[in-house]
């Protein structure tokens, strides 16, 4: 059962019940953890990088990007690494930049100015 979850540096840290050292933990290694889809965090799209991998990704005012090539996880937010006709664009996942993560389609988001080389948004 799980206990607790908070964010660490490089992503969630869960407590288990029942698991109450490195060395139990350790043998936890590898392993695949299931939870009811209600018990996820309304954000759990954002950090699934295999699922984000080879989607695309269209800006509100650039249109199309590219396609998620890596996610990045950092200690403050996730950043995605875009392959496309603007070549390598890193894009925060924060809220003001992640507008819609559809389960099918392409990813909206709206990037600040200056992010994409040649993609001036006015």
């Amino acid at each position: 059962m799980v206990k607790r979850v908070s964010e660490g540096a490089h992503g969630q840290l869960v407590s288990l019940s029942g698991v109450t050292g490195i060395n139990e933990a350790d043998g936890l290694r590898g392993r695949y953890l299931l939870a009811c889809e209600k018990d996820l965090p309304d954000d759990v799209a954002l950090h699934d990088a295999e699922a984000l991998f080879g989607r695309e990704v269209t800006d509100e005012s650039l249109g199309f990007l590219g396609t998620i090539e890596e996610v990045m996880v950092g200690p403050a937010n996730d950043v995605w690494v875009i392959e496309g006709p603007f070549g390598e664009v890193l894009v925060p996942v924060v809220e003001d930049v992640v507008l819609e993560v559809p389960d099918t389609g392409a990813i909206r988001v709206r990037v600040p100015s200056g992010l994409v080389d040649g993609g001036d948004v006015q």
